[in-house]
């Protein structure tokens, strides 16, 4: 199909990836203009209760949790998600690929964790998956992939829970109730995008074996066992991110995440989702690599650099590389997606049908040169990458 082309209005500073500045009206609904500055993220307090129920759960590895995958994913013939200028894919299990209970959203690698690519010597994938099956919520599982070989890679499912102390003053914890429509992992940090919230983070140092046998359990029981709806592992949340605006702007819808390593400092890409694209925003906020965290100025919040008024319909995923913006944008469970791409001129190429139907987030996977993402329709999931300097 043949590429459109489509104007974005850029708003300052944009210093960052070096785009212009078009000093133009804000298309919504918003009393005051927008600026970057207005978007801003507080870090909340380190859970006192994860370093309780460290002394009472066996502590594991991400390595051991990749050793112990237990399902093996399709490649070859039997995953052909078919996404333009493709170069590595791969489904999930029948169960997984089928099942109405779960939803894949948010993907990351090791390659966000540290440059180097792995993670204390793995290579992974992570995809993130939320809840839609009846009875309780359980929240959000994680997907850890050994990518290790990648014609044959396994995978285990760890749920991801929120540390509280309970009626009893007890250690527990709890489902994670979001939709986790983007991550990244950074150090020893797992973000996921909280939609309307910002973001929780999750720690890796502190991956914990439960125990199994009982799908309907979750949490400390009378017995004094901990359970995680027949998840044998477990990952506890660490802090929030929690996000505002300033001068009356609309609050930033969280829809998916990406960690950008090719800008300077470090950052983070949010895109937010609208059917219609009315308003629709592209927000960066700088992130410290010393400490893994976003990064204060003098007020206490971390304070956007950057702000784009995109105006993409159903944008799902985005990142930037070196200064170029990528987003994933769906059509519906019957259409194929689009994949977009925003130049330092402040246009935007529209890739039509460059991805297969139901694209979500992105990741960029620096030392491969690789751009995931997945779908999240049941009977046609897959996750694969594509390669970004074709676009």
């Amino acid at each position: 199909m043949p590429r459109r082309r489509f104007r974005l209005l850029l708003l300052a500073p944009l210093v960052a990836a070096g785009l212009t500045v078009a000093p133009v009206q804000a298309a919504h609904a918003d009393p005051a203009v927008m600026a970057a500055a207005d978007f801003r993220l507080k870090e909340g307090a380190y859970s006192s209760v994860i370093g309780k129920l460290a002394a009472i759960l066996p502590s594991v590895s991400v390595p051991a949790v990749l050793d112990s995958a237990n399902r093996s994913a399709v490649t070859g013939s039997g995953c052909r998600p078919s996404a333009t200028n493709q170069v590595a894919s791969f489904c999930w299990n029948s169960g997984d690929n089928n099942t109405p209970d779960w939803y894949p959203q948010g993907i990351s690698t090791t390659a966000d964790a540290y440059g180097s690519g792995t993670y204390e010597g793995r290579t992974a994938i992570f995809s993130a998956w939320y809840y839609k099956g009846s009875g309780a919520n359980k929240g959000v599982r994680v997907s850890f992939v050994d990518y290790g070989n990648p014609s044959a890679p396994k995978y285990r499912h760890v749920l991801l829970v929120e540390p509280y102390t309970n009626s009893s003053g007890r250690p527990d914890f709890r489902s994670v109730n979001v939709h986790a429509g983007g991550i990244f992992t950074y150090g020893h940090l797992l973000y996921v995008a909280d939609t309307w919230n910002g973001f929780r983070t999750f720690d890796l140092r502190h991956l914990w074996k439960v125990s199994t046998g009982d799908k309907t359990r979750i949490g400390r029981q009378s017995d004094g066992k901990y359970h995680a709806h027949n998840y044998a592992y477990v990952l506890p949340q660490a802090q929030k991110f929690t996000s505002s605006t300033t001068n009356g702007v609309t609050r930033l819808r969280y829809s998916a995440a990406a960690l950008d390593r090719t800008s300077t400092p470090d950052s983070v890409v949010v895109p937010e989702y609208n059917a219609a694209g009315t308003g629709t925003r592209l927000v960066r906020f700088p992130i410290d690599h010393t400490d893994r965290k976003f990064k204060e100025s003098s007020d206490g919040y971390t304070h956007a650099t950057q702000l784009v008024s995109a105006g993409i319909k159903s944008m799902q995923g985005a990142t930037a590389i070196n200064g170029k913006f990528f987003v994933s944008a769906s059509a519906g469970s019957s259409s194929r997606g689009s994949l977009y791409t925003v130049t330092g001129s402040g246009s935007a190429t529209r890739h039509s049908g460059a991805l297969p139907v139901g694209p979500e987030d992105l990741s960029y996977r620096g030392p491969a040169n690789q751009l995931w993402s997945q779908t999240e329709y049941p009977g046609s999931r897959a996750v694969f990458a594509v390669n970004p300097n074709q676009f």
